[in-house]
């Protein structure tokens, strides 16, 4: 069989495959959380904390966290643990307000007797690493404790979780649950509330006191501090310390466990563009403890099969995000190729089946099971987990970058994502600072927003409808995921980073005795006219770019694939009338002249070529039809023309893949991405206005 057809089937069925192989292995863990015997015996076992209270050191690192920082602090000062026992490092990396305004709710708590001191850094050496294993140089006690800004740890965290470390001394990791404080807030934040409970629910309660590797997610956990140092400290050299540090751990025979009756509140990402960053650093990260460290894993000898399995599926696991692309590019060349991807009428069925079975129907059912002792709560888990399909799919493109980033060895700033003080569904983030502007990330987004829609269309128009629905959800999700990070980003602040001022809202000036001038910058983050006006343009021209595509497919690729299809129908025809019908109707929607393959063409796609052997076979029709029917003679004519067709049948398909790529569409396609890009430069470089006022 000629063109890239064959080629590109056994791609995708081989990313099929592989993208299976990690579903079912999510199955393979639910399983597992269901039946872990040795985790729940664990957690059901009575605990009690030594009369004479551990040393606990509470370490807080921060960033530019200004909107959250009191509240962690607050929370965190309300634990209810002696305060002769607790010493609190807030561990403040910030370069903006923030800075004054620690120093000062430490000050004020020192006064009210807690150990609690501010270290602060100015040059952010390995980032939220660096932070941590500079206080441990200054830890006290046997037990550390983390939290990160959006966290609001409550009074009884520490008793609770704590007592686990007394009935096994090669514990080192306890891992409590993360709420979501803001859960409701918008389907954004839904979208990440449900899989966040599913990973800590399913995946964390599999492993949780197996030999299978748990990973510590950052937050709200406490560690020994041997084991800390056992494993080597904390080292800068992955976004994702706290994956690194766990399985470090872990490969020196340390313990992990998950508590899944201890919920620590926290804030979830409300802006796309902060949710997005968020991913790409656990995406990327990821994969940089997977270069570092799967070989070490995968050659010990006393680390069991299951666990090497285990460990490599959650290491790699971000590279289902590139092949899922991939084959959402591949199926609808297949498609728009007439290529056959099934031999049997009922196949498309069972493959929609499988997909639903084994995607959002096999979901829903783990969803109704993890939440069965609540009807209205695994509902409201099913309703949002329709939300999490969608941000799933559409953040695949940024987690993409995020893999190709660290398998090319691409260095990156540990960005941190911005968290706005959000509890309440009608609080504002807007028109505060941290607002982060989106990508060029956000360009993939819309391409393939656009080629998902031309997929649906191509499943439509090729006859394959059944598998429209498949399409257009991660269309749907590659849309919502764009939309967002243009909608959230619309009305940012100026950046703020390296400018440090004062933690007051006013300056007061005045003369001796006189009265006072207080100039307060007002800045509200305002579209004004000219921005309105690109935004308005951006849309207009995306949506004329889908025209223009669309047009361009019913004028030039529809034709062919319709002629594909009569070529089809002439292989099968019974005489030499049906198939000179047939090879007739193909000729007038051939081109006349022109070869797609502008790059090293070849004769099999030149269609002056192939209309010369239309009309060869039009001339041999005409010759055959006046043969005596089914004689020997007849038979052979019939059977040379079927032969014929089909070969050219194979050339148009193969000419099919290089018409979408045509130097003319390469060509537009690069001017239209370039008018884009224009426009959202001038987006990204308006600036709100300002304004002073004197009172």
């Amino acid at each position: 069989m000629y063109g890239p057809g064959p080629f590109l089937y056994v791609i995708f069925l081989m990313i099929g495959w592989i993208l299976m192989l990690y579903t079912l292995n999510f199955y393979y863990l639910v399983y597992q959380s269901r039946n872990n015997i040795r985790h729940n015996k664990k957690i059901r076992q009575k605990t009690e904390l030594p009369t004479n209270l551990p040393v606990v050191t509470i370490q807080l690192p921060l960033y530019n966290e200004k909107y959250v920082a009191k509240r962690l602090i607050d929370a965190v000062c309300r634990t209810d643990y002696p305060k002769d026992k607790l010493h609190i490092q807030v561990l403040d990396d910030s370069d903006d307000d923030t800075v004054d305004l620690i120093k000062s709710i430490v000050d004020d708590y020192r006064l009210k007797g807690f150990d609690i001191v501010c270290m602060h850094r100015t040059d952010r050496s390995g980032y939220k690493a660096g932070a941590l294993k500079a206080g441990m140089k200054h830890v006290k006690g046997e037990f550390v404790v983390i939290f990160d800004a959006d966290f609001i740890p409550p009074p009884w965290f520490l008793k609770r979780a704590l007592g686990h470390f007394f009935t096994d001394e090669k514990l080192g990791l306890v891992q409590c649950k993360w709420g979501h404080v803001n859960e409701n807030f918008s389907t954004l934040t839904e979208a990440q509330a449900v899989s966040l409970d599913l990973h800590f629910l399913i995946e964390q309660k599999a492993k949780s006191f197996t030999h299978l590797y748990m990973n510590f997610n950052g937050t709200a956990g406490i560690w020994r501090t041997s084991c800390i140092n056992d494993a080597g400290g904390w080292h800068t050299t992955t976004l994702v310390e706290d994956l690194d540090l766990s399985y470090r751990a872990q490969m020196k025979g340390w313990k992990c466990l998950f508590l899944e009756g201890v919920e620590v509140d926290a804030e979830l990402p409300v802006q796309m563009n902060a949710a997005k960053r968020q991913q790409f650093r656990w995406a990327k990260g990821s994969i940089q403890v997977a270069l570092k460290l799967l070989s070490d894993v995968m050659l010990n000898r006393k680390v069991p099969a299951d666990t090497k399995v285990q460990a490599f599926i959650q290491l790699t696991r971000h590279v289902v995000n590139p092949l899922f692309l991939a084959q959402f590019l591949i199926f609808p060349m297949l498609l728009a190729m007439n290529y056959e991807l099934y031999t049997v009428g009922w196949a498309p069925l069972i493959s929609v089946f499988m997909y639903t079975m084994m995607g959002p129907g096999g979901y829903l059912l783990v969803i109704s099971q993890t939440w069965n002792g609540d009807a209205s709560m695994w509902r409201e888990k099913a309703r949002q987990f329709f939300f999490l399909m969608f941000f799933s799919s559409g953040i695949s493109v940024n987690n993409t970058v995020a893999v190709f980033d660290a398998v090319f060895g691409k260095k990156n700033e540990f960005l941190r994502t911005p968290k706005f003080g959000i509890v309440n569904k009608g609080d504002d983030w807007r028109n505060k600072e941290y607002v982060l502007p989106f990508t060029k990330t956000t360009l993939l987004e819309i391409f393939f927003a656009i080629y998902g829609c031309i997929a649906v269309f191509i499943s439509l128009a090729s006859g394959n409808a059944i598998f429209a629905p498949m399409m257009a959800v991660p269309t749907i999700g590659f849309i919502y995921v764009a939309y967002l990070s243009i909608l959230h980003s619309s009305l940012r602040k100026k950046k703020t980073k390296g400018i440090r001022r004062p933690y007051a809202p006013t300056i007061a000036t005045g003369k001796h005795g006189g009265g006072s001038t207080t100039m307060t910058a007002n800045v509200t983050q305002t579209r004004t006219v000219n921005q309105q006006m690109v935004l308005a343009g951006v849309l207009a021209f995306l949506v004329m770019g889908a025209g223009i595509a669309y047009y361009g497919y019913q004028t030039t690729m529809y034709p062919i694939n319709k002629a594909i299809g009569f070529m089809s129908r002439a292989q099968t025809a019974q005489t030499p009338e049906q198939l000179a019908e047939y090879v007739g109707l193909t000729k007038d929607l051939t081109l006349a002249k022109g070869n797609p393959v502008w790059l090293f063409p070849t004769p099999r796609t030149d269609f002056a070529l192939i209309r010369e052997n239309l009309d060869g076979i039009l001339l041999r029709a005409e010759s055959t039809s006046t043969m005596v029917p089914h004689s020997e003679q007849y038979n052979i004519a019939m059977r040379d023309m079927h032969k014929s067709v089909m070969a050219l049948n194979f050339n148009l398909m193969e000419a099919v893949p290089y018409m979408y790529i045509s130097f003319n569409n390469i060509v537009m396609a690069g001017l239209w991405v370039a008018a884009v890009i224009a426009m959202f430069a001038a987006m990204r470089k308006a600036r709100p206005r300002v304004q002073l006022k004197t009172v």
